[in-house]
């Protein structure tokens, strides 16, 4: 009876063994993953399967589709709340500024973008940390002539208050003109931002200096930035400024582009809203992202 029971117990924890390992290795068919793939194509669904050489996906318009893992350039887990009337939208890869000001959000560590406003502003930023970036940015007039050159750095410190709803962000805009007899000039600012990446407000308070000079009174800033659809966002960026006993604005409005989901195309309208002027100039601006943009995943198995 002994002799017997011994193998019959060892063939039972075989079958027990077996089944685990059969439930492991079943595939995460409940969560969505976006796949692009080489010729730009892009599907989104339910891993059915994988294997070395093929990923088998269900999606909701194509039904049951094989895509060869040779041809796949990118695949990542996305949520369910992705997904707007069938499109998927990406995270904002443009969230941390509006035309030009800053707002609470920071850029994340290791993430990165250059930006160039009508050919002759650059300026390039970094995320040292997921709560401190720094950039530096020139205005190289010394093309021209040799003329005095703008340079300036841009260190920032942005803080989560409340998750995706609340940011405050502190920094400053310190420069000089190279080739001009002229001390650092800047601004150090406040930013408060309310709402998400893709949907908020923002109300700064900053003060300028310079030759060792501080302002007076403060300058104010309302921006705001609505996504009204996969790839467009509206913007408005707005400043209260008090100069000579009186109050100018100047109001920039217009959208965001943002193409193949990095490179964004800003455009709109300087309006400066002071007594006597009636007249507008436009914006034209070009960011280009780079460092840790979306990273790609491999869909895990169960």
């Amino acid at each position: 009876m002994r002799a017997i029971s011994i193998p019959f117990g060892c063939l039972m924890i075989l079958l027990l063994t077996s089944g685990k390992c059969t439930a492991q290795n079943k595939p995460d068919t409940t969560s969505l993953y976006r796949i692009e793939t080489l010729n730009g194509n892009e599907f989104i669904g339910n891993i059915l399967s994988q294997d070395s050489l093929k990923i088998y996906l269900e999606t909701s318009q194509l039904g049951k589709i094989t895509i060869p893992r040779i041809e796949v350039k990118r695949m990542n887990k996305i949520e369910s709340n992705s997904i707007k009337n069938g499109k998927y939208w990406s995270d904002n890869p443009q969230s941390t500024r509006y035309f030009w000001s800053p707002n609470g959000y920071g850029l994340k560590s290791g993430e990165g973008y250059y930006q160039n406003v009508w050919v002759l502003y650059n300026q390039v930023s970094i995320g040292v940390s997921d709560y401190f970036s720094i950039g530096a940015g020139m205005i190289p007039l010394f093309l021209l002539g040799g003329l005095p050159t703008p340079v300036w750095i841009v260190p920032k410190f942005s803080i989560p208050l409340v998750k995706d709803k609340v940011n405050i962000g502190v920094g400053a805009i310190a420069g000089t003109i190279i080739g001009a007899d002229t001390k650092g000039v800047g601004i150090v600012y406040g930013v408060s931002t309310f709402g998400g990446r893709d949907n908020n407000v923002s109300l700064g308070l900053g003060y300028g200096f310079a030759g060792g000079n501080w302002a007076t009174t403060p300058l104010v800033n309302l921006s705001g930035m609505v996504r009204v659809a996969s790839s467009t966002y509206l913007l408005t960026e707005n400043y209260f400024i008090g100069f000579g006993g009186n109050l100018n604005i100047l109001m920039c409005v217009g959208g965001r582009t943002i193409i193949r989901r990095s490179a964004g195309i800003d455009y709109g309208l300087v309006i400066p809203l002071s007594a006597g002027t009636a007249f507008a100039l436009p914006w034209l601006g070009l960011t280009v992202p780079f460092g840790k943009i979306e990273k790609t995943a491999k869909a895990p198995l169960r």
